[in-house]
């Protein structure tokens, strides 16, 4: 077995190092921010060394934008079938489709409630708009429009009225980022605001699409 070098920290975790460092990387910057996380921190959370954490992922700024890679591409793979299982329902009318958008909902809900680290690194991001705004063109920008073509094509199609699909999207998302800080505010398991968050959203969905007046 080959020797551990000197003062390097002993790892436990069997998962890839670089998942490993994005994992503890992600959770620093979500708790912290950009400004306060060095590499260092993010070497002794993933218990590595810091030339570890540099070859697996560069520059801090390099790392910084892996972090939102990494929660994107797990956001993106459910969003995607989601969305396709809801583009199939469009065509069958107004209850198939406002439903099936139910459904695409409770899938975002579900992702953020298990993955709160999310909602807390792109809350520290938006707290300056105007730094590392790339990231929401390559991270956020193609999820909104993911949603946004659907409600159009979903209007498009007789199913629903939408007037402006990425307000309405805009304003989910961030409805949806408040009940996940809600939730880690609370004490115990937040099931009552878990349910009642969940009911919500469905009653506003069926509000803003109503069926049409016969």
């Amino acid at each position: 077995m080959p020797r551990r070098r000197p003062g390097r920290p002993r790892r436990d975790d069997q998962r890839p190092t670089r998942d490993l460092v994005l994992a503890a990387a992600t959770a620093l910057f979500a708790e912290r921010g950009f400004d306060a996380v060095g590499l260092r921190d993010v070497a002794a959370a993933a218990g590595v060394d810091v030339a570890t954490v540099a070859h697996h992922t560069g520059t801090k700024a390099e790392l910084y934008d892996a972090c939102f890679a990494r929660v994107f591409t797990a956001e993106r793979e459910v969003l995607v079938a989601a969305g396709e299982r809801a583009r199939a329902a469009l065509a069958a009318g107004r209850g198939e489709a406002v439903r099936a958008l139910h459904d695409l909902v409770d899938v975002f809900v579900d992702f953020l409630e298990d993955r709160p680290e999310t909602t807390a690194l792109w809350l520290r991001r938006w707290l300056e708009p105007h730094r590392h705004a790339d990231l929401d063109q390559r991270y956020a920008a193609p999820l909104y429009a993911l949603v946004e073509e659907l409600l159009a094509a979903a209007a498009a199609g007789g199913a629903l009225v939408e007037p402006a699909p990425h307000v309405t999207v805009r304003s989910l998302v961030w409805a949806v980022h408040g009940h996940v800080v809600a939730l880690a505010a609370q004490d115990g398991s937040g099931a009552r605001e878990r349910r009642e968050f969940r009911s919500f959203v469905h009653r506003f969905l069926d509000g803003l699409y109503p069926p049409a007046a016969s």
